[in-house]
C-alpha cells in the first residue's frame, strides 16, 4: 500500500529531486521507502512561494477554506488504513494506536473546518469620556502571514495537523519540516492538500537535514515559528528566531497523584495506559506517580502486575501494546538511566531489560530526586512510584520540576481538585484521569521548560492571526 519513493512538496507541487532519505521500519529495520530531501535552496524557494501566495490565501473566503479542510477530512477517511500502516511502520506505533492517531487527525481537521468560519471580532464602546464622544471602535483578526512549522516523530500525523489545519483555517501560507525519522505521514497529507484549491505556493512540506534547515527559523519572510520537539532544540530556535513570534510545545516529566479513597481498579488501568501508551514516547506520558500511603502497597502490587502483563512485540500485531522506541540510540539512552538508578539504589518492580530498540515497560521505586530518570524527560516506557501522606506536599513535589505541561489528579475531593488546579505549575490539570489525556480542540501547552503558547485549533488560530483595530470618528 505504501510507495517505494516519496517526493517532497515545494510550492504545492511534488519534487522527485533525489532519493537521499531512507525511511526504515522501526521494528524490523527493513527499508520502507526512500524520500526526497530538500536543500537550503529548496527551502528558500518555498519561503518565497509562501510569501508570494499569502495575498491570495488571505483573500480566500472562509467557506472556501472550510471546503478545503472538509476535502482533507474526506480523503483521510478514505485513506485511513494506508495512513495507519505508514504510522505503524515508520514510527513503530502499534497498529491499534496508529488507527487512533488517524482518528485524531480527522478530528483535528474537522475542528479546523468548523473554526474557519468562526474567527470573530468585537465592537468596542469608545465613549468612555467626553473626549471620545462620536467615536466607535471595532477589531477583527487578520492572518499573520507565512508560517514556519517543525513537527516531531512521535505523532507525525496529528502534531503536523495541529499546525497545518489552523493555518489553513486562519488564511496563512506555510512551510513544514517533518521529522526525518517519520516523514511519510506528512507527505501523504501533502498529497491530499495538493488535490485542493489552495493557492499555488500556499504550502510546502520539506523533509530536510537539521543542519540545512536554518531558514525555517531565521528567515524574516516567515512571520511565525511553531515548533514541537525537545526543549534544548526548541529554546535554541527561539534565540535564533529574530522578531517573529514563537510557539513552543516541548517536553515534560508528567506527574500523577493518586489520593486517598481513589478507585484503584480504575486508576491503575488509566495510569498504565498513560505511562506506556506508544512506548511512553509522549511529552505528557505519566512518568512520576505519587500514591497516598494508605493505598501505596496495594497500588504498587497492582501496577507491577499490570506492567508485567503488557504485550510487547511487532507493532503490526493487533495485540501489541509496547512496540520499539524510535531508535536504538534512544532505547540505549533510557536503558542507561534505568541502570544508573538501579545502581544508585532504585528498585526495579517490572521490566528493566532491553533488546535492541525494544525496551521493556519498566516500573521503578525508591528513586531519589537527584536521579536522571526522575528529573529529566524519560520519553520512553519508564515510570516511577513514590508515596505521600499530605496532599499539599504532593502538590509541591509535582511542582518540583523544570517542566510543567500537564498533571493528573485522582481524587474524590472537589476542594483538592480545585486546589490542584490553582497551585500546580502546569498548562493543564486533568482530574480523575492521567496527564496523557487530550482532546484536540482543547488548549494544550505548558509552562517553564515545557514551552510557550497553546495549541488546540482555536488557540493556534489566535497565534496565527493578528488583531487589527479600526476607529471611526463621526464628525459633529
Amino acid at each position: 500500500m505504501l510507495k517505494k519513493h516519496y517526493p517532497f512538496y515545494l510550492a504545492s507541487k511534488p519534487v522527485y529531486d533525489n532519493e537521499d532519505l531512507e525511511v526504515r521500519n522501526k521494528y524490523s529495520d527493513d527499508l520502507i521507502a526512500t524520500v526526497a530531501l530538500a536543500t537550503a535552496d529548496h527551502i528558500d524557494q518555498a519561503i518565497a512561494a509562501a510569501d508570494q501566495a499569502q495575498a491570495a490565501m488571505k483573500a480566500l473566503p472562509a467557506y472556501k477554506r472550510q471546503a478545503i479542510l472538509n476535502h482533507c477530512v474526506r480523503r483521510f477517511k478514505e485513506r485511513a488504513e494506508e495512513l495507519a500502516i505508514a504510522l505503524c511502520q515508520e514510527a513503530g506505533k502499534p497498529i491499534k494506536d496508529s488507527r487512533g492517531e488517524v482518528t485524531r487527525l480527522i478530528d483535528t481537521f474537522q475542528i479546523a473546518a468548523e473554526e474557519a468560519t468562526r474567527i470573530y471580532g468585537e465592537v468596542i464602546p469608545m465613549d468612555i469620556s467626553a473626549r471620545a464622544e462620536g467615536y466607535q471602535g471595532q477589531w477583527k483578526r487578520f492572518p499573520i502571514g507565512p508560517c514556519s512549522f517543525i513537527s516531531p516523530f512521535n505523532f507525525p500525523l496529528n502534531l503536523a495537523a495541529h499546525k497545518i489545519a489552523p493555518a489553513i483555517a486562519a488564511g496563512c501560507t506555510f512551510i513544514l519540516k517533518p521529522a526525518s525519522l517519520t516523514p511519510i505521514s506528512a507527505l501523504i497529507i501533502a498529497e491530499i492538500l495538493a488535490e485542493t484549491e489552495l493557492p499555488e505556493g500556499a504550502f510546502s512540506i520539506l523533509p530536510c537535514r537539521r543542519d540545512g534547515a536554518d531558514l525555517f527559523t531565521t528567515d524574516e519572510r516567515l512571520k511565525l515559528l511553531s515548533f514541537t520537539g525537545s526543549p534544548d532544540v526548541g529554546w535554541d530556535l527561539k534565540k535564533k528566531a529574530g522578531k517573529k513570534p514563537v510557539v513552543l510545545e516541548l517536553g515534560g516529566n508528567a506527574a500523577c497523584i493518586v489520593d486517598e479513597g481513589t478507585d484503584l481498579d480504575d486508576a491503575v488501568q488509566r495510569i498504565v495506559f498513560g505511562a506506556y501508551y506508544q512506548s511512553g514516547q509522549s511529552c505528557v506520558s505519566v512518568q512520576r506517580i505519587l500514591i497516598h500511603d494508605s493505598l501505596y502497597d496495594q497500588a504498587k502490587a497492582m501496577l507491577s502486575d499490570a506492567v508485567k502483563n503488557l504485550v510487547m512485540g511487532d507493532p503490526s500485531n493487533e495485540d501489541t501494546f509496547i512496540g520499539p522506541m524510535i531508535s536504538l540510540k534512544e532505547a540505549e539512552r533510557l536503558h542507561g538511566w534505568v541502570e544508573e538508578a538501579r545502581q544508585a539504589g532504585a528498585t526495579v518492580l517490572a521490566g528493566g531489560q532491553r533488546n535492541g530498540a525494544m525496551l521493556e515497560a519498566t516500573l521503578l521505586e525508591n528513586v531519589t530526586a537527584a536521579m536522571t530518570v526522575n528529573n529529566e524527560e524519560a520519553f520512553g516506557p519508564v515510570a516511577i512510584i513514590s508515596k505521600f501522606s499530605d496532599f499539599d506536599e504532593a502538590l509541591k513535589e509535582v511542582n518540583n520540576s523544570e517542566f510543567g505541561l500537564q498533571a493528573g489528579i485522582f481524587t474524590k475531593d472537589i476542594y483538592k481538585a480545585h486546589k490542584a488546579w490553582e497551585e500546580l505549575e502546569v498548562g493543564g490539570v486533568i482530574i480523575g484521569d492521567v496527564p496523557s489525556w487530550r482532546v484536540d480542540h482543547m488548549p494544550y501547552g505548558g509552562v517553564k521548560d515545557s514551552g510557550l503558547g497553546r495549541e488546540g485549533i482555536r488557540y493556534a488560530i489566535e497565534d496565527m492571526t493578528e488583531l487589527k483595530l479600526m476607529v471611526l470618528r463621526t464628525p459633529k
